[in-house]
């Protein structure tokens, strides 16, 4: 299961979308359709990972299993209060001459550093998790179906033209999943061409 004890996900039996939203409010429905027999998948909204569910007793206990074990405290250095966790860092000394040079110091240095990259790759990186998860949600949801090679072609060379086409004649709850999953992927992550 998903590490967040509530992510949003989508609900599927077979190509129709039983319901989407957090996993909290999803569970109930699953829970009903599983027990009148239906094969359900649950998938991640954003990673498009199949998500395991214990759905064993009522949809309540099923809920219950839901929430997270509590983290024993941790206590070390650093300011844990603020998120901030020491780790050791192995540079060169001409690195850490600079980096003491700096204003703040090296953690400061670093954590600028650590930002500015973060931000500069921000783009590329979220365009490259969409692509991968919409890999994963159409090998799930559309394995077997007609345009699909033709679809994780396209989808792995940016042409959004015909990735359209080629998931065009796909049952239409697993055709907007898809896409909507795709969007972040469209040109680099800016946004999707007009």
């Amino acid at each position: 299961m998903s590490a967040h004890p509530n992510p949003s996900v989508l609900a599927f039996a077979g190509d129709r979308l039983l319901a989407q939203g957090s996993l909290g409010e999803v569970l109930p429905t699953v829970h009903a359709a599983v027990g009148a027999g239906e094969a359900v998948l649950v998938l991640d909204a954003v990673s498009g990972k199949v998500i395991d569910l214990d759905l064993r007793g009522t949809a309540a206990d099923a809920l219950a299993r839901l929430a997270p074990a509590p983290e024993p405290e941790k206590r070390g250095p650093g300011r844990p209060r603020l998120g901030v966790t020491a780790r050791e860092v192995t540079l060169l000394p001409r690195h850490w001459d600079w980096l003491s040079a700096q204003s703040g110091g090296a953690s400061v240095a670093l954590r600028k550093l650590v930002e500015g990259a973060l931000k500069e790759a921000e783009g590329p990186d979220r365009a490259r998790a969409a692509k991968d998860a919409t890999y994963r949600l159409m090998t799930t949801l559309a394995g077997d179906r007609p345009g699909y090679e033709e679809a994780t072609r396209m989808l792995f060379a940016g042409d959004w033209t015909a990735f359209d086409a080629a998931v065009a004649d796909w049952p239409a709850d697993v055709r907007t999943a898809v896409l909507a999953l795709a969007e972040p992927g469209w040109r680099n992550g800016l946004g999707r061409p007009a």
